[in-house]
């Protein structure tokens, strides 16, 4: 082809090019798509400090908990509440485990604030936290401000009744069972 034809030629090209490329309306559509898994509270925000209504030092009630986004194969979900920064964010020595919920139904997408095992959804088990009972045990760290971090995980099977229900036979009943995880992380220092 010679240079004058290609020259007449390129705006012909470029507009097949132009054509053919992804047009926003599809980029916006993938945009759009389900994000997953995502846990929050209307208590706090994510990274935000727990009020103290919800703490040893307050009325030690639950959070108030909600999630959208569950994998349709979701069968139940669990929660696991932990404090990673035990006992002294400078020099943390263990994981220290607050709360402990399995086999919430899949048609569960929230926790009210105070939830206990008589207003948990009916089928739901608890598990044993660090202090050795069930329930939710707020934070009392004994120095500097600590992290705790909610998991939520969505599962593909309803668990067994675990007999030793802590957070490790937990974990190792769930292995090959997770289909999404999410988590929120709050924080609280003793003031």
């Amino acid at each position: 082809m010679r240079p004058g034809r290609l020259r007449a030629a390129l705006p012909a090209v470029v507009a097949i090019a132009i054509a053919v490329a992804p047009q926003p309306a599809a980029t916006a559509a993938a945009r759009t798509k389900p994000m997953g898994l995502v846990l929050r509270s209307s208590s706090f925000k994510p990274n935000g400090e727990i009020p103290k209504v919800h703490t040893g030092d307050g009325k030690d009630l639950s959070p108030p908990l909600a999630w959208t986004g569950a994998p349709a194969e979701t069968r139940s979900f669990a929660l696991i509440v932990d404090d990673p920064d035990a006992p002294d964010p400078k020099a943390p020595r263990m994981v220290w485990v607050h709360w402990v919920i399995y086999d919430l139904p899949a048609q569960t997408t929230a926790l009210p604030e105070g939830a206990t095992a008589k207003t948990l959804p009916e089928g739901t088990r608890e598990g044993l936290n660090d202090w050795k009972q069930t329930g939710w045990r707020g934070p009392s760290p004994p120095v500097g401000r600590h992290r705790y971090v909610f998991k939520l995980y969505a599962l593909d099977t309803v668990l067994p009744d675990l007999e030793t229900r802590d957070k490790a036979h937990l974990l190792a009943a769930m292995e090959g069972h997770v289909l999404a995880t999410s988590e929120l992380v709050g924080t609280y220092a003793r003031h």
